[in-house]
């Protein structure tokens, strides 16, 4: 049976060579484009089921090409606190944890409107809890290891799924604030990365996974923790 499809890492489609394959220049996570643009995202399906119709033989690897669009309106997010970056002087014996619990608690109502808006959410695949995400992932960027929920699973995996978690929970939260629904990938990015106390923690992370001993904890650090234009900022 031909088959066909998208690719958003060019180089690891040119490494396994699959028969036909549309690479598209977007973030991970979007194959077709930004949300709620069904125009350009038939562009891009129309585009990856003409391959089948290429000329040659397989492997076919085409390049998409248009960028994804963006909302060129400036959106200026906000949220129930203020996200301050600097770490609140509490007298606790680590008080950037404190912060990073106080956000994740300050976002939970804006994700409930959102699941309850949606009704869906990618939030989970990690398997663990809203109340316990927050210090698994701390005490990963501190160098400890946690407990891994997941059984029989190794627990470089189970940190890859809660960063991807992590990361959903924001997003799925700050977009279900009014207005905010058609904020353009690049504004909450930079708002995640720029503006909150997770997006700080994340790059502590990342720092971490990349001293490891350990290869794979290596490679996740250098390649899921952290978006890479994100990290050449930083």
């Amino acid at each position: 049976m031909p088959t066909t499809g998208i690719s958003l890492v060019r180089p690891h489609t040119e490494t396994i060579k699959p028969p036909r394959a549309l690479w598209v220049p977007f973030q991970m996570g979007h194959p077709l484009g930004a949300p709620d643009d069904p125009t350009f995202q038939s562009r891009v399906l129309m585009a990856v089921l003409a391959l089948l119709e290429a000329p040659g033989l397989p492997p076919v690897l085409a390049d998409f090409p248009e960028d994804e669009p963006e909302n060129d309106e400036i959106i200026v997010l906000s949220c129930p606190v203020n996200f301050a970056r600097s770490a609140p002087e509490t007298g606790e014996t680590d008080p950037l944890q404190v912060a990073f619990r106080r956000e994740v608690t300050a976002m939970r109502p804006w994700y409930d409107m959102a699941v309850k808006k949606r009704k869906r959410t990618t939030v989970g695949v990690s398997g663990i809890s809203l109340e316990k995400l927050g210090d698994f992932i701390y005490a990963l960027s501190r160098g400890e290891e946690p407990e891994n929920p997941i059984e029989d699973t190794p627990l470089v995996y189970t940190l890859k799924y809660a960063v991807e978690d992590l990361n959903s929970y924001y997003i799925e939260g700050i977009t279900a604030q009014p207005g905010q629904s058609g904020t353009s990938s690049k504004v909450l990015q930079d708002w995640f990365w720029e503006e909150t106390v997770a997006g700080k923690v994340l790059l502590e992370l990342k720092k971490v996974c990349e001293a490891s001993d350990d290869k794979m904890m290596n490679m996740v650090g250098a390649h899921f923790v952290v978006p890479g234009d994100v990290a050449r900022r930083h």
